[in-house]
């Protein structure tokens, strides 16, 4: 008899549950707890519900837990830490907004810079002198002054010798030294060339002589335009015979580097040996990296130094510290160039 009662009361429990949760849906916290009978008569006390945080009693089966994610830190075999996938995740979007963040900055810095750059309308003087709107300004408002002005090269003077001339460097006779001379004309129309002024340079672009020539004959075309040659110049200038046994002096064992020395050894009445001279006019290698058959020393200088010499007169220092700088671009190559040569020669 207490078996049937204890099944009979097992089985008629949940349905009473099911229809006091269905008409009377129990309030929280008021649910009543119903005993139940074991087989042996005993009452035995119903497991505890779920409890929600509120306090409220839940009558289903408590749902299973899902698996919590990995917040513990792993130690790496170097001592850092990381904080899983998620923090590594956040750490790189951390690092793209602190990048963004440096472009912004950056960008604003260059808009700030460009406000600060004078703007041609508001540089108007036209009785100053540049340099003392560079000294007052900055240098790039003494520009847009010798744009106005049109004093504006291609290249300052200064900029020009910065790239021909080795700045602390030695002044005195090296292995190969670079020579030009500026010439005057004479005769009926002035055909005829006579030497006016001889300048020499060591390897390094110093002068190491510069000189004037008294002319031997009549002078009947100056060439100023382009000489730079006046008639005081040469009237308080040295004897030809000087000159030539000074130059010749200088030249003797060294290799002598220009452009088109043919025409200055002519003028002086000197020679030279063949395999010591590097006329850069006649270098293959410009040649073909310029594409003309007999390039101008102006457009050597353009194309392969980058700066920009007879502009206006001449002047046979600069000129020979351009043969001697192009000479010195390419030593290395031009001095194997000649070795070889001269081997080949010798084995045949």
């Amino acid at each position: 008899l207490l078996k049937q009662k204890a099944n009979s009361s097992n089985e008629s429990l949940p349905t009473c549950q099911t229809y006091t949760k269905k008409k009377h849906p129990l309030q929280a916290g008021n649910s009543q707890e119903v005993p139940a009978i074991n087989g042996n008569g005993n009452v035995v006390k119903p497991k505890s519900t779920n409890k929600t945080d509120d306090g409220s009693a839940r009558d289903n089966p408590p749902l299973a837990k899902p698996k919590s994610k990995k917040v513990v830190t792993d130690k790496n075999l170097n001592g850092t830490k990381s904080n899983g996938k998620g923090c590594k995740e956040k750490k790189k979007n951390g690092n793209i907004l602190k990048e963004k963040g440096d472009i912004k900055h950056k960008r604003r810095k260059a808009e700030e810079h460009a406000e600060q750059q004078p703007k041609e309308a508001e540089i108007w003087f036209d009785d100053v002198d540049p340099k003392d709107i560079e000294a007052a300004i900055g240098p790039e408002a003494a520009k847009i002054a010798r744009r106005n002005l049109g004093l504006e090269m291609g290249q300052s003077k200064q900029s020009v010798e910065q790239v021909l001339v080795k700045e602390k460097a030695s002044e005195g006779l090296t292995r190969a030294v670079a020579m030009d001379c500026e010439m005057v004309g004479v005769g009926p129309k002035g055909e005829d060339s006579i030497v006016a002024r001889v300048s020499i340079v060591n390897q390094f672009g110093k002068c190491i002589y510069d000189k004037y020539v008294k002319p031997t004959e009549e002078v009947t075309d100056y060439r100023t335009a382009v000489s730079g040659i006046r008639p005081e110049n040469i009237k308080t200038g040295e004897d030809f015979k000087t000159v030539q046994k000074e130059v010749a002096d200088i030249l003797n064992g060294r290799i002598l580097v220009g452009h088109a020395l043919r025409n200055d050894l002519k003028v002086l009445f000197l020679d030279h040996p063949k395999k010591k001279i590097r006329d850069t006019q006649r270098y293959k290698p410009f040649r073909q990296r310029v594409k003309n058959g007999r390039p101008s020393l102006k457009l050597l200088c353009e194309r392969l130094l980058n700066v920009q010499v007879q502009t206006s007169e001449h002047c046979s220092i600069q000129d020979a510290q351009a043969a001697m700088r192009l000479y010195t671009l390419e030593k290395k190559k031009w001095e194997a160039a000649v070795k070889n040569k001269s081997n080949n020669k010798n084995c045949k």
